[in-house]
């Protein structure tokens, strides 16, 4: 069993990284914030999984909008610019000599309080940024043979109890979720939304294909997820069907093929969901369409 679509073989680079706090390098055994951080007291802050493909940001507008959108609901002042803040990602991959095959996790959180106490009002400084890039590449296991999922109790719910459109440090229920799915001895977990129908994976974006044609959710119940929007880009301008619509576990057991999205990994197969091979290709991996998904997608990314 792997860990997920996130799984990936350890390099011995990144025990000596350099990691970026609030512009200074540290020591990945050096870094270190207060325990009076809004982010590790309340999980008080916004993140994005970034990738350096070929010394490139691969869709770094997409996630900057997406990182300032979120901080702007949660009324946080991140402190710095787009401009320089992609700037001061660029310089901390420079740092490190770092080229290539790179996954960069960037978390803001709104600061240090006085006191430890939820209301912001008690934050004394300015927003905490934290810049880790690990030498990270994906499974060629994940990545051919594919991934086992397991439908769990946790729901994603209504935005007004939590917007699971906002990247944020709380992500108990992606959490609940996954720990469920581990148990039950899968890779990852399928979520529902609060009406029954298939929302997205505890930290992917989940898609089905049926008769040609591929299907995601509506996206009213997941993060507004940068490589799921680019992956439907890319079926509509090869002329592929993509519907965003809802669909049930029953049209999932019967799909044809199911691959999740993400960040890190891309395009990644689904073999089996809730112990149900998924169609004929499940004994290879991956079908036809999650291979030239996969491969469409690779010309994506080298054209940024």
């Amino acid at each position: 069993m792997s860990k997920g679509s996130h799984h990936t073989n350890s390099d011995p680079r990144n025990a000596d990284i350099k990691i970026n706090i609030n512009g200074e390098l540290f020591h990945r055994d050096e870094a270190k914030v207060s325990v009076f951080d809004s982010g590790f007291i309340l999980g008080d802050g916004v993140w994005e999984g970034l990738r350096l493909h070929h010394g490139k940001l691969t869709f770094i507008d997409q996630h900057m909008k997406r990182l300032y959108e979120g901080a702007k609901a949660l009324d946080m002042d991140i402190g710095i610019s787009k401009d320089d803040l992609i700037e001061r990602i660029l310089d901390t991959c420079s740092a490190n000599e770092m080229f290539d095959h790179v996954h960069i996790r960037l978390m803001v959180t709104r600061g240090i309080k006085a006191t430890p106490y939820q209301d912001p009002r008690v934050t004394i400084s300015s927003a905490t940024i934290v810049i880790i890039p690990e030498y990270k590449v994906p499974s060629e296991n994940t990545m051919h043979h594919g991934l086992n999922l397991y439908t769990v109790y946790v729901r994603r719910g209504y935005p007004d109890v939590q917007d699971q459109k906002l990247n944020t440090h709380s992500k108990l229920n992606c959490i609940f979720g996954c720990i469920q799915a581990t148990k039950a001895g899968a890779d990852e977990a399928l979520m529902l939304d609060p009406h029954g129908f298939v929302a997205t994976c505890n930290s992917t974006h989940f898609f089905i294909v049926r008769d040609g044609e591929v299907w995601t959710s509506t996206g009213d119940y997941c993060l507004a997820g940068i490589t799921r929007a680019n992956v439907i880009k890319l079926c509509q301008d090869a002329g592929i069907t993509v519907r965003e619509k809802n669909f049930t576990l029953a049209q999932v057991y019967g799909a044809d093929e199911c691959f999740v999205t993400g960040t890190f990994a891309g395009v990644s197969p689904v073999k089996n969901v809730d112990g149900r091979d998924i169609g004929e290709f499940a004994t290879q991996g991956k079908g036809p369409m999650v291979s030239r998904l996969q491969t469409l997608y690779l010309d994506m990314i080298a054209k940024q």
